[in-house]
Formats: structure tokens, C-alpha cells, sequence
């Protein structure tokens, strides 16, 4: 009943208090906007009339610049000189562009004769090239048109056929000329063009066009001064940009075109009216204000609260806590209304998967607070990367989602997608580590892909999968041959988990010789898969699926069993068994590695494991940690496609390998590459000098075998001497190897 009161007394208050404070802020405000319309109607008129007044005074000053002109323009002995019959420059010279210059201070003089050519021109009295004058002549064109035509048109035709013209008339100024602005060294300037006349009535044959002085006067800071006095303004300048001067003259060309701005320093009588009175009226406004807000400050603020705490539960449920993105449902809803509203006039709607290539071994190797940062990290660089409306979100550890509307075509969804990519090539700085973090990136396209929401989330996701098998760090979109491909890893991942768990895995073996090729020191163990539907099915193919699916280590431990129960039959053999990285990086290897020997009894000196130098791409202390802790269960370690890598020599410096493996590479160039017996000869020699025994891979003909006798390589290994063969040929592949059956390799000289 209480609460019910409260609630109906806060309405009724709200009810009264509201519209009566509403009607003193609306009488408030109309008062202040009639005081301000007033003030700004008293400034626009005090501007006009300013403008008013600089335009007659400018007005003024050219008709002036056409009087300084008349002394040298309405003269017989100038229109004599400046016609072609008797054309003199010095007398033009001396009698018009120094005198105009020296007793009115005109900086500039032309002179076009009467078939409108230029033929004088002196700058502040200095005579120059007339073609100087030509962009002066094109802006002072229509100028110097219409002093023409007054001219013949002010010819008068006698009864006998003569024409005469008659003296100008008399007024301010007698003679017949134009005015306007123009540019002048980069600055406005005064401009007149008047018509060369003759003082007295003169009769001639035919009307002849005037020859004609143009002069003009830069408006400098004194000219422009002096304009200002006249006008009754102050502050008078010339400006390019008049924003932010309200008080300003645009200047034109006799063409019509913009050369600049008069702006001035405007009185502005209401402003200063306003500046009076506006003290007391904000302090009103101020007053009634702070007391509405008190007011309003108690009756709303439960409300607010309330408000406050909605949204924070709203945005807690829509957003995710680490990063600050959406989250998953908000995804969904944002995805559901933008294929709502679809439509193909708004281009088309990308739909992209993002995804940290190898997150999980950064939690496991700096630990989950790191993997915290690198996330939130990788969130601000996503967050200013994405266009304003599309829609980022976290959907679940790792991985991101990104809603791009609106794109006109796919190249600019590639955009976004190559923007990524080139950010996240710069290494973040995590607990004091560098880390290089990229992108696995798959996309879907609406409507090319699909128009529902679950199955463009599925082919973003094939594209992701796609992206991540075609080497990580790169982006894909959705083809229709992924899908294929995806039933196609499902059904082998599935086959696989079963071969593995019913022994249906093969292992072969492949001898590895000394260097004549006649005893077998050592086997390699080599994993080969036949499947009763699908038939043999290469180790390229399900390995990496194998890794994928976290299989790798089920199926390393399957090999490295079979071949320690195999070798026990030929104790005199050495048994290497290639290793994964991401097996290698398991937390457990070390373990399955000590349990495996000691279920199958088998002597730790016998076996090696091949490791390749990927399996240091992210941490080489904590590899090289367990790197000596293989060897100091008495197994070997080699370093198997040595010289693909970029740092291989790194490697060797800071850790002992017991063997080394020559890339097969290396091998296959022997016969075809001028320097490849010099580069191959040298690895051995790096291996010798470490105390690495050297094993050359890959040698498939005789020629190969012959070469590598003549260096100092410990081993041989390859198809000529022998393929990879089940374990019960493993006696007959020695027997034949030693030259005691008919089949041996003859390699000894």
C-alpha cells in the first residue's frame, strides 16, 4: 500500500511539476531567441550596410584609376603614337607607363594596339616583354571588348560618307573606358581599360577600332587602408578562405571568376547589445536551471538507477566480459535482422569466421593470463580494422565472428579480410614475449552462398577448415568443392580413429646403410595405411588430419610401439622413428616416450627420433628442455630435412643433435646442379665438425650413391638401395645389401 502511494504521489507530482516548469523554460527560451533574433537582425543589417558601403567606395576608387588614365588616354599625341602608321614604344614608354607609374603609382601598364595586340608593357615603370602581359590581357579581356566597342560606336557618319568622332563629353571623366578587379602578383588589384580617344574632333574614311591603355593598382595594405577610411570599416584585408569572417566581399574577374575576398572587421551593434544584457540572462537561465535540476534530481534519480542497472544487465548479456564485443546471441540477433531485411539493392552481406592459429599452445606454454591479453589484444586490433556497421563478436575462446552488410561486391569484403591480415603480421608484446599471432580467416557470402543464417555460419566454417589445412595465416571463401572435402576429412578421420584402435595400421621399414651400401646399420620406421573401402591412403593425406583431429599423438604412440615390438627381432639394428611437432609439443611425450621403452624392453641406445625444425616454431627453450631430456633417457635425436629451414644452423649451436639428415633435395640436384656437390659437401663437413653422425636421404640412382662414397657421409638411405619393406624382409633386404644373394647393389669401386 505504501509503495502504491509513493508511486501515485510521484506521478501526481510529476503531473504538476512538469508542465509548469515546462511553460518557464519555453517563456525563458522564446524570450532569449527573440533577444537573439534581434541581435542578429541588427548585425545582418549593419553588414549590409558596410558592404553597402565598400562597394561604392571600391566603386569609386576604379572610376578614379579611369581618371588617372584620361590624361594619357584622351590625347591626340597618344592616339597618334599608338596607332599603327606611327607607332612609337619609347614615346608610349616615357609618355604613358612611366608617367601613369610615377604620378599615380599604377604597377602595371599595357598597351593594345587597334588590332588588339599587346605592344607595351612596364611593371612599376620597368618596361618588360609583352608577353608577360598575356594573363593580365585574358582576365581584362571582356574589359578591353567593351572599351572597343564604345569606341566605334561612338563614330558619327557625315552626309559625304566620312566619319568623325566626336570629343568625348564632359563629367567626371571624358573618356571611354571599363573597370573591374584582378590578380596582380597573387593579390587583388583595380583594373581600368579605356580607349586611346583624340582631344578633338577628328574625321577619317572609316571607323577604325582604338588602340587601348589597361593599367591597374595592386590593393596593397596603404590602398586598402586608405579604402577602409573612406568606407567608415576597419580592419580591411585581403583573404583567401573567408570562413570563420563573416564580414566579407567576394571579388571578381571581368570574367567572372573568383579572385578573392575584402573582409573587414563588421561593428556588429547587436552583439554588443546582447553582450550587455547576456550576463543576466544566463544568470536567470542558470538560476531556473539549477532549480529544475534539484527539482528533477530527486523524483528521477530511482529512475535512472533503474534505467542504469537495465542497460549493465542488457549489455552483460549481449556482450562478452572479456573483450567487450558481442557476444554470440547478439550475433544471432544482428544476423537474423540484417537477412530480415535483405535486399539485393544492398549489396551483398559477408559472413566471416576468424580463428588464432595456435591459441591453445600459447595458453599451455606462457599460461591462461596471457592467453587473456593475446585475446583481448587481437580484439582491439579487430575493433578499428571492421567497417561502423558491421558486427564483431567474440563467439568462443579463440575465435571471432564478423558481419560485413552492405558490401557492393566481394573484392571489398578482401579488403577487410588483407587489412587483417597485414595487421596481425606485426608481433603483439605479451608478458614480456613477442608473439606472432595470425589469422585463419573463412568466409560466406549472402546471397551467392545462402540466404539462412545456419548454413552461412556452416560455410564460413568449411571456409575456416579450408583456410586452416591450406597452411593458417590466410583467408578463403566458401566454394562448393569444400563440402566434399569436409565429408571426405570426416570419413577418413573416422576410418583413421578406427584403424587405430583395431591395429589395422601398417608399418614399413626402410634400411639405412653405410656408406658402400653393404650392411644396414639402422631402419626407419615408416607408417603406411590401407583401408579395405578406400584403399592405400599416403601419409600426406591423413597425418594432417591426424593433427587436426588430435589424433597425432594416438598414432605416433601406435607407430613407436609396433616399431620397438618389430626391432626386437634384430637387435643388431638401430630403429628410427620420425616425430611430429605436435606430438613432440604434447605435455605427456616425455612419459608415453619412457612407457613405451620399458613395455617393450627395449634398449633407449637403440632408438632415435626425427624431428624436423618446425617443431621450434614457437618456444625453443621449452623444446630444447625436452630435446635433452630425450637425450638423457639415452635415446638419440635427430635433426631429419636438414637445410629447408631458415635458421638451421641456430640449431645446431645451441643443441647437440646425435645425427643429421640431409634433405633429400640436396640429394636430387647432385646430378643436375653445377654447385650442388660443393653445398652438399659442406653439410657434411658441419656435421662432422659438431660430431653428428650424417645421413644422406632420398638417394634414388647409382650415380648419387657413387658421389656420396667420395665424401665423408656415415650413412645412406633411399629407394636404390632399398624401398621401405615389411619386417619380415628385413633379413633378406641385409642378405642382398651384403652381396651374399645375387640381387646386391653393386656400389663398391
Amino acid at each position: 500500500m505504501v509503495a502504491t502511494r509513493t508511486d501515485t504521489g510521484a506521478r501526481l507530482a510529476n503531473a504538476i511539476l512538469f508542465p509548469v516548469v515546462g511553460l518557464v523554460l519555453l517563456a525563458i527560451a522564446f524570450s532569449v531567441a527573440l533577444i537573439a533574433y534581434t541581435s542578429r537582425s541588427a548585425d545582418i543589417a549593419a553588414l549590409n550596410s558596410e558592404r553597402s558601403l565598400l562597394r561604392g567606395s571600391t566603386n569609386l576608387q576604379l572610376e578614379l584609376l579611369a581618371k588617372e588614365q584620361e590624361g594619357v588616354a584622351v590625347w591626340d599625341q597618344s592616339f597618334f603614337y599608338a596607332r599603327p602608321e606611327t607607332l612609337s614604344i619609347d614615346w608610349l614608354d616615357s609618355n604613358v607607363g612611366l608617367w601613369l607609374f610615377a604620378n599615380y603609382g599604377h604597377d602595371q601598364t599595357v598597351i593594345i594596339d587597334v588590332d588588339g595586340n599587346p605592344v607595351y608593357n612596364s611593371v612599376r615603370g620597368k618596361r618588360m616583354p609583352v608577353e608577360q602581359a598575356a594573363a593580365l590581357l585574358d582576365d581584362v579581356k571582356p574589359l578591353v571588348a567593351r572599351a572597343r566597342a564604345r569606341f566605334i560606336d561612338s563614330f558619327d557618319r557625315l552626309p559625304s560618307g566620312l566619319f568623325y568622332i566626336e570629343r568625348p563629353p564632359s563629367g567626371f571623366t571624358r573618356s571611354l573606358h571599363e573597370t573591374g578587379m584582378t590578380s596582380f602578383e597573387g593579390e587583388p588589384a583595380m583594373v581600368a581599360a579605356t580607349a586611346i580617344s583624340p582631344e578633338l574632333k577628328q574625321f577619317l574614311s572609316k571607323r577604325r577600332a582604338p588602340a587601348v591603355v589597361v593599367s591597374l593598382k595592386k590593393l596593397d595594405t596603404a590602398r586598402l587602408q586608405a579604402l577602409a577610411e573612406r568606407s567608415g570599416i576597419t580592419g580591411l584585408r585581403s583573404i583567401d578562405d573567408p570562413a570563420g569572417t563573416p564580414a566579407s566581399m567576394e571579388l571578381r574577374n571581368p570574367r567572372a571568376q573568383h579572385i578573392g575576398y575584402l573582409a573587414w572587421q563588421a561593428e556588429n551593434p547587436g552583439s554588443s547589445i546582447l553582450s550587455g544584457v547576456g550576463p543576466i540572462l544566463f544568470f536567470l537561465a542558470a538560476t531556473i536551471a539549477g532549480l529544475t535540476g534539484l527539482v528533477l534530481f530527486y523524483t528521477r534519480q530511482n529512475t535512472r538507477r533503474l534505467a542504469e542497472s537495465e542497460a549493465r544487465a542488457q549489455h552483460a548479456a549481449l556482450h562478452d566480459s572479456l573483450t567487450g564485443l558481442a557476444n554470440r546471441d547478439y550475433f544471432a540477433s544482428s544476423f537474423r535482422e540484417e537477412l530480415a531485411g535483405w535486399q539485393a539493392a544492398k549489396g551483398l552481406l559477408g559472413v566471416i569466421y576468424i580463428d588464432l592459429d595456435h591459441f591453445k599452445d600459447i595458453n599451455d606454454t606462457l599460461g591462461h593470463a596471457a592467453g587473456d591479453e593475446v585475446i583481448r589484444e587481437a580484439a582491439r586490433r579487430l575493433r578499428v580494422l571492421v567497417p561502423e556497421d558491421a558486427t564483431l563478436a567474440r563467439i568462443s575462446g579463440d575465435e571471432f565472428a564478423l558481419l560485413l552488410p552492405g558490401c557492393e561486391s566481394r573484392e571489398r569484403i578482401e579488403q577487410v579480410l588483407k587489412r587483417m591480415q597485414d595487421r596481425f603480421a606485426v608481433p603483439m608484446y605479451i608478458g614480456g614475449n613477442h608473439l606472432h599471432v595470425s589469422l585463419s580467416v573463412g568466409a560466406s557470402i549472402a546471397p551467392d552462398d545462402s540466404l539462412s543464417m545456419g548454413e552461412l555460419l556452416r560455410k564460413a566454417d568449411i571456409a575456416l577448415y579450408s583456410a586452416k589445412a591450406s597452411g593458417r595465416g590466410r583467408w578463403a571463401f566458401f566454394e562448393a568443392c569444400m563440402e566434399e572435402h569436409v565429408r571426405t576429412r570426416e570419413s577418413l578421420a573416422h576410418a583413421l580413429r578406427d584403424a587405430i584402435a583395431r591395429s589395422k595400421l601398417d608399418v614399413v621399414y626402410q634400411p639405412q646403410t653405410t656408406i658402400d651400401g653393404t650392411k644396414v646399420l639402422s631402419v626407419e620406421a615408416l607408417l603406411r595405411w590401407t583401408d579395405p573401402e578406400m584403399g592405400a591412403i599416403s601419409p600426406a593425406t591423413f597425418v594432417p588430419i591426424a593433427e587436426e583431429t588430435g589424433l597425432i599423438n594416438d598414432l605416433g604412440l601406435y607407430v613407436l610401439r609396433r616399431a620397438c615390438q618389430d626391432a626386437a627381432a634384430w637387435p643388431h639394428l638401430g630403429l628410427a622413428v620420425n616425430v611430429s611437432p605436435t606430438q613432440f609439443r604434447h605435455p605427456r611425450f616425455i612419459e608415453d616416450l619412457r612407457d613405451t621403452l620399458e613395455a617393450c624392453n627395449f634398449e633407449p641406445s637403440r632408438l632415435e627420433i626425427e624431428v624436423t625444425e618446425s617443431v621450434f616454431a614457437d618456444n625453443d627453450n621449452d623444446i630444447l628442455k625436452i630435446l635433452t631430456q630425450v637425450q638423457e633417457m639415452g635415446v638419440r635425436v635427430a635433426l631429419d630435412d636438414f637445410g629447408v629451414g631458415y635458421s638451421s644452423l641456430s640449431y645446431l649451436r645451441r643443441f647437440p643433435f646425435d645425427t643429421l639428415k640431409i634433405d633429400r633435395s640436396f640429394i636430387a640436384d647432385l646430378e643436375i646442379a653445377p654447385h650442388a656437390h660443393a653445398i652438399l659437401s659442406t653439410i657434411i663437413d658441419l656435421g662432422e665438425a659438431l660430431g653428428m653422425k650424417v645421413v644422406a636421404e632420398g638417394i634414388e640412382t647409382r650415380q648419387q650413391a657413387v658421389i656420396l662414397q667420395r665424401t665423408n657421409c656415415d650413412r645412406l638411405q633411399g629407394f636404390y638401395l632399398s624401398r621401405p619393406i615389411p619386417p619380415s624382409a628385413i633379413a633378406e633386404a641385409e642378405a642382398r645389401l651384403s652381396g651374399e644373394d645375387q640381387q646386391a647393389v653393386p656400389l663398391r669401386a
